[in-house]
């Protein structure tokens, strides 16, 4: 009988349980900073003996920190750093082809997009979009879209987006997605439009290229307050108080129930299964919680976020912002 995975479940166990589906792959992950479940993510994983991860962030120094965190217990992994920053498209176009250049990693077998900012204030980023959508999904579209043709070597690629539950917070606002230039912008109204992106960029890559192989999937990881993520809110008790004030006027029953907490392991593990699960494979595009798939009669799912109509509109508004098109 296979194991039942739950919200408790740690990246641990399931570094243990797909020890087999780990080994050898090349990994590349956004995001993993000291202290986040991106670097849980990879340090847990390393121990199954991957041919190479690749950590790709804004700061090399901190990347650095995460690779010796890998090297301290697993000194036999290749770790290859990136400078990526997602809120530049430039930036974002410089490491695309930096990867596309290394001639010795011909493939990438997995690629997680976990870098991230919430609950930020108002801000444009250099190419004019509000940053919460430009960083966490806009970066991630052109990053992920550029290095493509590597993805698509592998002989099982996957492509995982770290979103959120917070994606029940807004839709895409698409005829006013930087809000009025800030003049009516809420910070969790624009974490939400952007994890609602993660997801539907997941359903898109599904759609576009399934047939060649692509599995992707987008995740809830859990609410783990331990990790950096919340430190780009200026104040954490009015941010979060303002954000319960927003689930309580959308209806949302997290704004009535409060929220369970997770420890790092069990925060990095839905990533874990999203990444190397095999059962997962005949639910390409699909959304997971806790990890498993997660059903939106009984979980947060929003169909805002699942929609393919929606993922295709935001797929061409993608395009339209970050000036390229894709055609798959």
């Amino acid at each position: 009988m296979a194991p039942i995975y739950n919200e408790t479940t740690t990246a641990t166990e399931l570094t243990s349980h797909f020890a087999s589906e780990i080994k050898g792959k090349v990994i590349l992950t956004t995001g993993p900073s000291p202290r986040s479940i991106g670097a849980t993510f990879v340090e847990t994983i390393a121990r199954a003996e991957p041919s190479l991860i690749i950590l790709a962030g804004r700061s090399t120094s901190k990347l650095q920190q995460t690779a010796e965190a890998i090297a301290k217990n697993n000194a036999q992994v290749p770790v290859r750093l990136l400078r990526l920053d997602l809120g530049s498209l430039a930036a974002v176009r410089e490491a695309a082809g930096q990867v596309n250049s290394w001639g010795d990693v011909p493939r990438i077998d997995v690629v997680v997009n976990n870098a991230g900012i919430m609950g930020t204030k108002f801000a444009l980023s250099p190419d004019g979009f509000e940053s919460q959508f430009a960083t966490n999904h806009l970066g991630h579209f052109l990053f992920t879209n550029l290095i493509i043709e590597k993805i698509l070597k592998a002989e099982a690629p996957r492509v995982v987006n770290v979103s959120s539950d917070g994606h029940r917070l807004s839709p895409i606002r698409f005829a006013d997605y930087n809000f009025r230039e800030g003049e009516n912008y809420n910070p969790w109204s624009a974490y939400g439009q952007s994890k609602t992106a993660n997801m539907l960029m997941a359903v898109s890559l599904a759609e576009k290229l399934g047939s060649k192989g692509l599995s992707a999937y987008s995740l809830h990881p859990g609410v783990i307050f331990s990790t950096s993520l919340s430190h780009g809110i200026e104040n954490a008790e009015e941010g979060f108080a303002s954000l319960n004030a927003l689930d309580r006027a959308l209806g949302n029953a997290e704004g009535f129930e409060g929220f369970k907490q997770k420890n790092d392991q069990q925060g990095a593990a839905t990533t874990t299964y999203a990444a190397f699960a095999p059962d997962l494979r005949d639910k390409n595009g699909a959304y997971l919680q806790d990890c498993h798939v997660a059903d939106p009669w009984t979980e947060t799912v929003k169909p805002w976020a699942t929609d393919k109509v929606e993922a295709e509109r935001l797929w061409k508004l993608s395009e339209k912002l970050v000036g390229q098109e894709f055609s798959f």
